[in-house]
């Protein structure tokens, strides 16, 4: 199979993901409380697995200015702090000012395989508008590994949008093909159960940022001085698009509707809509 060249995201499809971010047309409500709105978008009739459904998060937040957000979602070494889910983290290599090569492991309840993933990460700040949008590649160091299951981020990303000097509202924006024939549970909790409590685990690492940050290198902030960078530059022509079809796929489809409430059962799981 050819490889399918890589282009990093130009200010077009920063607009277009804006543009996916703030829309309310052909999602779905699936949950709504203190702030926090969480929608989906069913699959179009050429899709081949649920699994590749949209989801969105919306949170409106009073207590914390758009550029604490950002940075908290930029600094790699605060995410260890906050990060309750993450395996492993890094910044692979970079590609310009404002794009990047990154991995990311994560932890999935058991007993579901843990997953990772190979990304090319582009950031844009306009005017009160901070983006963060990834999607997943191949690169030649990090082949997918045999103790996880290699996902793919078609198109996932933050939009940050300031709301006064002391407010934001947070728009998480995915559609990601998890692998591994995932049961209907697990889709279900990303939208009603899980995405509500990684915006609040956000929110929390916000308000205890500052202080955290005064400590530990505060002027370092590569995401914003490109002149910090000092990241090993990685030609974008060694980077192929990541497909789901070329990945092997880890059939989980057993384990079915008996862990369903491994979570737990919180007021916000209660108040989640089907």
């Amino acid at each position: 199979m050819a490889q399918t060249p890589v282009e990093v995201p130009d200010d077009t499809a920063f607009l277009d993901f804006r543009r996916q971010c703030e829309s309310d047309q052909g999602w779905v409500p699936k949950y709504s409380k203190r702030g926090i709105v969480v929608c989906v978008q069913p699959p179009g009739p050429d899709s081949r697995t649920e699994a590749l459904h949209k989801v969105k998060c919306q949170f409106t937040i009073k207590d914390v200015p758009a550029e604490t957000l950002y940075d908290v979602l930029h600094d790699i070494e605060y995410r260890k702090k906050w990060d309750i889910s993450m395996i492993e983290s890094r910044d692979i290599a970079r590609i310009s000012a404002n794009a990047d090569v990154g991995y990311y492991s994560w932890k999935c309840p058991k007993p579901l395989k843990n997953r990772d993933v190979v990304t090319l990460r582009s950031w844009l700040v306009l005017d009160k508008y901070y983006m963060i949008i990834n999607f997943s590649v191949k690169h030649p160091d990090f082949p997918p590994r045999k103790d996880l299951v290699r996902a793919v981020s078609l198109l996932a990303g933050y939009l940050v949008t300031s709301t006064g000097p002391n407010s934001c509202i947070l728009t998480y924006l995915a559609q990601v093909d998890p692998k591994g024939s995932l049961p209907k549970w697990v889709v279900n909790k990303s939208s009603q159960y899980l995405a509500p409590k990684v915006l609040k685990m956000i929110y929390k690492a916000c308000i205890n940022y500052p202080a955290w940050k005064k400590t530990h290198n505060p002027h370092f902030k590569p995401w914003l001085n490109p002149e910090q960078n000092a990241l090993p530059s990685i030609s974008i022509t060694r980077l192929a698009m990541q497909h789901g079809d070329s990945l092997e796929n880890i059939d989980e489809s057993g384990l079915c509707d008996a862990n369903e409430d491994r979570g737990g059962n919180s007021d916000d799981d209660n108040d989640a809509r089907n």
